[in-house]
């Protein structure tokens, strides 16, 4: 009889089969059913969020900040041109670093179009669940639990909303950001600096979530790495405000003016001055409330073991401090990147739990804890997805947009008209339209300046020498009094050539002067 269970070279067993030979197709395992189930729901949610977006932007319902001018910014690299935006007045990557797009603009060698964007913005969010489900299988044992915790994160309404909220690259933060963290929980160091070179591409402000979770990594994992990951993020986003955004616009950033108390250290000093007013502050104005829709889908349950969704708490106290109401709203894309630690983190927590043993009339009965706690967390999650998402069933107000609508159908009419390569000054719901140009306007811009540049200073003046160059200009027949003055400032130069119930069409007499 053999004294070792160990196979020896003359034993055979499922250790010594042979590789099966053919296509490599046929070595590939079938995948599971949550794994196909995955696949669907990403697929289907690329599908249906992509469809309602441009269903949206054909119904204009898209405008030109921000999706016009992404477009435009997008369109003007592709033709190897300088991203100077005119539709706001600022090169593109001077308004935010979203270098990330530049991986888009070869899309726009093949064919240019609006649907690359809202695609890509669908793909990139929908992605975000994949992270989640790897993570969560070998978490939690099971892939059925894991495939929940994907699913949570689809349903979150910060997920949703994010999707139609015309373009922004934070989408991409959804994929980006839940697979740095799960690279950090797995060790996976390449695949993590991958994800977090990707997640500071983005934009300036990653680092808001990329520090803490280098922070993390440093408690948890690898004190070196996660150094390393503080450091350099907060390095690139110096570089980014500091070299790239002020050379292009001349400030490191804008939106100085959303930090309440005048400022970093205005907040500092209230806080130790004056906390009662700080705390006021954050109370105010359903900041609360944004809390709890963000952190309801999940259940609280990672408060069993927080320090992964942790890395979400600054985000969301920038967010709650800001005095710009967008960003403590779920509506807005500035709750999505809050979301993958959140959702990850929820996971992280239930994965300690274990099963409990109780005493019913004499019998001990195994409580399987986890798939409790997963049980719970799908009722919460669709709970909240049916109040607050702009979901198929759920119970919000959410315009899906129909591309035959009057003012489209009217619109489209009077578009086909202006030739390819003229100048326009038009409406901010056409502009999505007429993006892919080198120069394009809201009206009245760059008759009378409002919302454009780096700055104020120009605000209310005339830039002459573009003024000078537009072609043409469409705007709506139903006129508000402002739009009336500015256009009556400039009727004299242009010609009607078009017009139907709500829209009109003026092209330029350049042998008239624009009126002074």
């Amino acid at each position: 009889m053999p004294t070792s269970t160990a196979l020896d070279s003359t034993t055979e067993g499922p250790l010594d089969q042979p590789v099966a030979a053919g296509p490599l197709w046929h070595r590939i395992p079938a995948p599971s059913a949550p794994q196909v189930l995955l696949a669907a729901a990403v697929l289907g949610w690329t599908w249906y969020f992509t469809a309602r977006s441009l269903d949206v932007h054909h119904a204009l319902g898209t405008a030109t900040y921000d999706s016009a001018l992404y477009d435009q910014g997008m369109w003007l690299l592709s033709r190897f041109r300088a991203p100077f935006v005119t539709l706001m007045g600022r090169n593109l990557f001077g308004d935010h670093t979203s270098f990330v797009l530049v991986f888009l603009v070869p899309l726009y060698w093949i064919a240019p179009g609006a649907w690359i964007m809202f695609t890509a913005q669908s793909a990139a969010i929908a992605a975000g669940a994949v992270p989640i489900f790897l993570y969560g299988r070998r978490r939690l044992g099971s892939e059925w639990l894991a495939l929940i915790g994907a699913g949570t994160y689809l349903l979150h309404p910060a997920v949703g909303w994010t999707n139609l909220e015309n373009f922004h690259p934070d989408a991409f933060l959804g994929v980006f950001v839940g697979c740095a963290i799960y690279a950090a929980l797995e060790r996976r160091w390449r695949m993590y600096a991958v994800f977090v070179v990707l997640s500071l591409l983005v934009k300036e402000d990653v680092s808001l979530v990329v520090v803490p979770l280098g922070v993390w990594v440093a408690l948890r994992r690898d004190r070196r790495i996660g150094l390393l990951t503080v450091i350099g993020s907060v390095a690139f986003m110096a570089m980014a405000m500091l070299l790239v955004m002020r050379s292009l616009i001349g400030v490191p950033t804008r939106n100085g003016w959303r930090i309440p108390f005048g400022g970093p250290r205005g907040v500092i000093d209230t806080a130790i001055t004056n906390p009662t007013a700080l705390v006021r502050h954050l109370r105010s104005d359903g900041r609360p409330w944004y809390l709890v829709q963000m952190t309801a889908p999940f259940a609280w349950l990672f408060v069993r073991l927080p320090d992964v969704a942790l890395i979400s708490a600054l985000v969301l106290f920038t967010n709650v401090l800001s005095t710009f109401g967008y960003q403590y709203q779920i509506a807005y894309h500035y709750s999505l990147v809050a979301v993958p630690a959140l959702a990850i983190g929820t996971v992280y927590a239930v994965g300690a739990m274990r099963e409990h043993v109780v005493t019913v009339r004499g019998h001990r009965i195994t409580v399987p804890t986890r798939h409790v706690a997963m049980g719970v967390l799908a009722i919460t999650s669709v709970a909240t997805a049916v109040l607050w998402a702009p979901s198929p069933l759920g119970r919000t107000d959410s315009w899906y947009g129909h591309r035959g609508n009057a003012f489209a159908v009217a619109a489209r009419e009077l578009l086909a008209d202006i030739p390819a390569d003229a100048t326009v000054s038009a409406n901010y719901r056409l502009t999505p339209h007429l993006a892919h140009r080198g120069e394009i306007y809201q009206f009245p811009v760059p008759f009378r300046v409002t919302l454009y540049g780096p700055g104020t200073s120009l605000e209310g003046t005339r830039l002459d020498d573009r003024a000078e160059r537009v072609d043409y200009v469409m705007i709506p027949v139903a006129q508000d009094e402002q739009l009336t003055i500015d256009w009556l400032a400039i009727a004299d130069a242009f010609d009607e050539v078009g017009r139907n119930e709500i829209w009109v069409l003026y092209r330029r007499d350049h042998d008239i002067a624009l009126p002074p």
